[in-house]
């Protein structure tokens, strides 16, 4: 089992920034993709960004590109997402996800494909 803990949330002025952090514990011994999923009240979960366990590929939705950046630090067991240019549209409960194997260079955008899910942080953005 591996337990996933969100952190780095809050409220933020249209235009900022913030690190969300995921801090993955337990049987971290494996390789782990790692993806960001957010969900906005009365909307579907959808896909932000991912990254391989061997931080090679990495991919971020369109909807995010040239503003949002994954990565992470296997010797810290973490995973970032960096959001910068934030906008209200941004506003949702930010989730990340862990998907035991695969390559070094697998990296999925499928919700259903991860095997672990943390309890999310809020991110509020205001216009």
């Amino acid at each position: 089992q591996v337990q996933l803990v969100e952190s780095g949330g809050g409220l933020v002025q249209a235009g900022g920034s913030l690190r969300l952090s995921c801090a993955a514990s337990g049987r971290t011994n494996s390789s782990y993709a790692m993806g960001w999923f957010r969900q906005a009240p009365g909307k579907e979960r959808e896909f932000v960004a991912a990254i391989s366990w061997s931080g090679a590929r990495a991919y971020v939705a369109d909807s995010v590109k040239n503003r949002f950046t994954i990565s992470r630090d296997n010797a810290k067991n973490t995973v970032y997402l960096q959001m910068d240019s934030l906008k209200p549209e941004d506003t949702a409960a930010y989730y990340c996800a862990a998907l035991k194997g695969g390559s070094a260079y697998y990296y999925t955008p499928f919700s259903y494909e991860y095997d672990y899910w943390g309890q999310g942080t809020q991110v509020t953005v205001s216009s």
